[in-house]
């Protein structure tokens, strides 16, 4: 029965620490592609932009896009942070709240 217990109790200490690398390799990739939104890699701005496109609407995401389209020199890369940004901001105004101001 002890050789269980521990058996069991190794496993789920295990478990728990994989789970802690996983939600660090999570956490790692969203500031990463965060930060290649505005790398000076074309494709690494693209992937970023479409993370971002399954990102949930807020505030922070709004003003970030639009820094990157007043940054982005490229205008295929621009018109896609528009169409995404449009969406966020939809998003946002159907819930009662405008970029920059709290509940309305």
């Amino acid at each position: 029965m002890n050789r269980k217990l521990k058996a069991a109790g190794l496993t789920i200490l295990a478990a728990a620490v994989a789970g802690g690398v996983i939600a660090l390799i999570i956490r790692d990739r969203i500031s990463r592609h965060r930060r290649d939104l505005f790398s000076p890699r074309s494709l690494r701005r693209l992937a970023a932009l479409g993370h971002m496109k399954r990102e949930a609407a807020s505030v922070d995401n709004i003003r970030l896009l639009r820094d990157f389209i007043a940054w982005e020199p490229r205008p295929a890369l621009r018109s896609r942070a528009r169409t995404i940004l449009a969406r966020m901001e939809s998003e946002i105004a159907g819930l009662g709240l405008a970029p920059g101001r709290g509940p309305a």
